[in-house]
């Protein structure tokens, strides 16, 4: 099996009430891009009010795939406190987003089990995208 061509990797947290200020205070990080529910968004030369609130923490994207350097990478940014995490699951929806980008069949990933704690430890959702790479392709 080859390894996952790229993958990209974002923390998310939403909800109706969300105040990306009071998220930023408990995490002790700016995020990479947030918003309030009524904020105006622009992007694509669109603009639409925002349905809910939204604070995101985006990683590097890595080329091959490096999951856990990019989990570690936006975790090593937040605080530990794991009651600070029971809080934000309770109240909001709180997931680590991964696109994986495949450029061929049967490529794959691996996950370390300090990974997969410390996402646990904080009640953090994973949240896999994948995108099928050349099925035509001759694989390795």
């Amino acid at each position: 099996m080859a390894d996952l061509a790229r993958a990209a990797a974002a923390l998310r947290i939403t909800g109706d009430d969300l105040v990306p200020a009071d998220v930023t205070a408990a995490l002790g990080c700016e995020p990479t891009r947030s918003w309030a529910k009524g904020d105006m968004l622009t992007s694509f030369r669109t603009t639409r009010t925002a349905g809910f609130g939204m604070w995101t923490l985006q990683a590097e994207e890595t080329e091959p795939a490096d999951v856990d350097a990019q989990i570690t990478a936006i975790l090593s940014r937040l605080t530990p406190d794991e009651m600070i995490w029971t809080e934000l699951c309770a109240r909001y929806d709180v997931n680590l987003f991964c696109g994986w980008f495949m450029e061929r069949g049967n490529e794959g990933v691996s996950i370390e089990p300090e990974t997969m704690s410390a996402l646990g430890a904080r009640g953090i959702l994973l949240d896999i995208d994948l995108y099928s790479g050349d099925d035509d392709a001759p694989s390795d």
